[in-house]
């Protein structure tokens, strides 16, 4: 990258940290898109044309639907800055690739898969097992609540407190949002809290800090696996998944798993429509106005 490009990308990521409140690392991925994509173009990013932006797409036809995707809406952002502010006179952005790909289905698991990790869990837990009574904890709130591994593990010791049915959390793009907690969770939590070291800063602690996402991937797994479930079908992810799922299920709107889920658009909560189309079909059969007409 040369130095006039350099220069623009520096000051457009300032930008982005100034007035979009961009993360560290949403700003870190910027830059190497932009600078993988200088490389790509010659070192001419500032001043490529609608030809060289155009070329891009069989440049990269060896890169993932979604990293396509991904560097082609950090270039439109990064020449809509560009015209914006006056440095071009024009914005060839409309020329990036667009791929077409399909958002794959999220895994979920049934609600008798999920009744046996419980199962199994509260099993080694009625015991007073340590490490099941934190197992049984972890597995309520990813659940029972929705939450996010980054979410979960770096969760306060105090977090969670009795008569107060929801928490307060600070998701993606540091907004909050109310979490429900239900009874059965609340009941783990204060058992679990009970072996936590009252000078424990976190709800689950590790070494110095908190369970790393890593760890709480792990740990997930061999719950599955005590629950006779194949470990490489689940994540903590999954366990979200199937909470917005069974919601749906149950007859939630749409609009308030959005809400618990902390996401700020609806076409991403969609997509747990499609996983329960067959319950979608029979609404339509049963609850359409013109259900009932022969």
């Amino acid at each position: 990258m040369n130095l006039e490009d350099k220069a623009l990308v520096d000051r457009f990521l300032d930008m982005m940290a100034a007035e979009a409140g961009a993360s560290r690392n949403t700003l870190a991925a910027y830059r190497t898109d932009l600078e993988r994509t200088s490389e790509s173009l010659g070192g001419v990013l500032g001043n490529a044309d609608s030809d060289a932006l155009s070329g891009l797409g069989k440049k990269w036809s060896d890169l993932a639907p979604s990293t396509v995707a991904r560097r082609s809406a950090a270039l439109r952002r990064f020449y809509g800055f560009l015209f914006d502010e006056g440095i071009r006179q024009d914005d060839p952005s409309a020329a990036l690739p667009r791929p077409a790909f399909e958002r794959p289905l999220p895994k979920i698991l049934d609600s008798d898969e999920v009744s046996a990790m419980f199962q199994a869990v509260e099993d080694r837990a009625s015991s007073g097992e340590h490490l099941a009574l934190r197992n049984l904890a972890l597995l309520e709130l990813l659940y029972g609540s929705g939450l996010r591994a980054t979410e979960l593990v770096s969760l306060p010791r105090g977090a969670v407190r009795v008569g107060q049915p929801f928490l307060i959390l600070q998701g993606k793009g540091s907004k909050e949002r109310l979490v429900p907690i239900s009874s059965r969770a609340e009941q783990a939590v204060v058992r679990w809290r009970e072996d936590v070291p009252s000078s424990s800063l976190w709800l689950f602690p590790s070494g110095k800090s908190h369970l790393s996402r890593m760890r709480l991937y792990q740990i997930v797994r061999t719950m599955a696996a005590d629950a006779g479930i194949p470990p490489e079908r689940i994540s903590p992810h999954v366990l979200r998944h199937a909470f917005a799922t069974h919601l749906l299920s149950g007859g939630a709107d749409l609009r308030v798993v959005q809400s618990l889920l902390g996401h700020a658009d609806i076409a991403t909560t969609q997509i747990y429509t499609h996983v329960d189309s067959a319950r979608l079909i029979e609404l339509v059969n049963t609850r359409h106005p013109l259900a009932d007409r022969r």
